[in-house]
């Protein structure tokens, strides 16, 4: 499959998942703010709830599982040695590395991804608190931050807390190696000179158009990282972009990217959080133009809606949590009210939980689906006009995200403007 990612909206036709697995669970109350955790989830619930996301792409899309991708490249030596190494060289465990080597290309999949316990073979391992020489990857299934696609080409993320970096190792690997897909890897630490404070996750990175990027600036992307995807812009030198940046506060933890308070429904349409997106904040809105290889404007606007319409994209804001109490936006927005994913223009996929923005998203014109009627073949997407589709939702957004944080869309269809 040729990776090619022009939109937020457009028809989608692949897309890369990784169900949650005994990762998530593996923590305790006592470590779980350290694996980026505000609760500790119920696996068996998470999962069932995930299987319904999977099951729905399923219907619409081909779709790819990030264990099965990992376990394939690693039955590549080319591919398994140097992976390893660098997971144990990052993490600073090189002493793992031969015993990792030796395991089947499936079990070192599951313990790349679930953890490897801690053996309690001499005194100081035995007193160690830690459960685990190399610890799970507790966040992995919001795969949309390891990786981004924009365009033709795979952003690798540089992720803002170390707890997470072999994620963007892992999805490297997969790009750049596995026979299933065609394309090109941008990493920012593969600079000669990479900048330590360039910080790039996918839920800050929203590709409106082939020409605009919209980009989250806050606790997970920096300033750095932005000038990072500005320099490549410019390196291309093919056509007239824009970047609009759009500042976020760096807490509560519910604004941790662009996509918890902002993303795409529809050619007319758009989720926003209104306290921060619509009414007048410190948060600044800046709109960067880059002109034959260079930047040629940087300016600020006064709002993120205001930019993109000024630009030809014209967008109706629908609000998360409804437009009349303060109280019930800012519940809803914790819970990932915001954060939908796009199955088609105005065909979009969120939890079922948030009522208040579902009734608004109602009162816009989209009916309310729910995802098994969809996947039973009671109803078919393609007979539905705007809709949401809903999940459920009890422990998957106590997890901190929601359908557009657990998908990596890899291929969409053009959208005709």
């Amino acid at each position: 499959m040729k990776v090619d990612i022009r939109s937020e909206i457009g028809i989608i036709e692949g897309v890369i998942l990784h169900t949650p697995g005994p990762e998530v669970e593996n923590m305790t109350p006592k470590n779980a703010e350290r694996a980026l955790y505000s609760d500790i989830l119920n696996l068996s619930v998470a999962r069932k709830e995930y299987a319904q996301l999977a099951d729905l792409l399923n219907t619409v899309a081909r779709t790819y599982q990030v264990r099965d991708l990992l376990e394939s490249v690693l039955a590549l030596p080319s591919v398994k040695r140097p992976l390893v190494l660098q997971v144990c060289e990052a993490e600073g465990c090189l002493d793992l590395c031969d015993d990792l080597l030796a395991l089947p290309d499936q079990e070192l999949a599951r313990q790349l991804i679930e953890g490897v316990v801690l053996p309690r073979d001499n005194l100081t391992r035995f007193l160690s608190k830690e459960r685990f020489s190399l610890p799970p990857l507790h966040n992995f299934f919001f795969i949309r931050d390891a990786a981004m696609a924009m365009l033709d080409e795979i952003l690798i993320g540089r992720m803002a807390k170390p707890v997470r970096s072999r994620e963007s190792i892992i999805m490297e690997a997969i790009f750049n190696h596995s026979a299933l897909f065609s394309v090109d890897t941008v990493n920012p630490i593969a600079l000669k000179h990479p900048d330590p404070l360039a910080t790039i996750e996918g839920g800050d990175v929203l590709v409106a158009r082939d020409d605009i990027l919209v980009i989250g600036n806050g606790s997970r992307t920096s300033s750095q990282g932005i000038d990072f995807i500005i320099e490549r812009l410019k390196s291309q030198n093919d056509r007239k972009r824009h970047v609009l940046v759009q500042e976020l506060p760096h807490d509560p933890e519910s604004f941790i990217h662009l996509d918890m308070v902002f993303t795409f429904l529809d050619r007319t349409h758009c989720m926003v959080f209104a306290p921060l997106m619509l009414r007048t904040s410190r948060y600044q809105t800046i709109h960067i133009l880059i002109e034959n290889g260079k930047v040629t404007s940087i300016r600020e606007k006064e709002r993120l809606i205001d930019a993109l319409r000024a630009l030809g994209v014209d967008l109706i804001p629908v609000c998360c949590g409804g437009r009349r109490d303060l109280w019930v936006q800012e519940r809803e927005q914790w819970h990932s009210g915001a954060n939908f994913f796009a199955l088609a223009p105005g065909k979009v996929v969120g939890y079922a939980r948030n009522v208040h923005t579902l009734e608004e998203m109602n009162q816009n014109g989209f009916a309310i689906v729910p995802a098994d009627d969809i996947i039973s073949g009671r109803r078919r997407l393609a007979d539905l006009g705007r809709c949401a589709i809903t999940l459920d939702g009890s422990e998957l957004p106590r997890g901190g995200g929601g359908a557009r944080c657990m998908t990596l869309p890899i291929r969409r269809r053009d959208v005709d403007w």
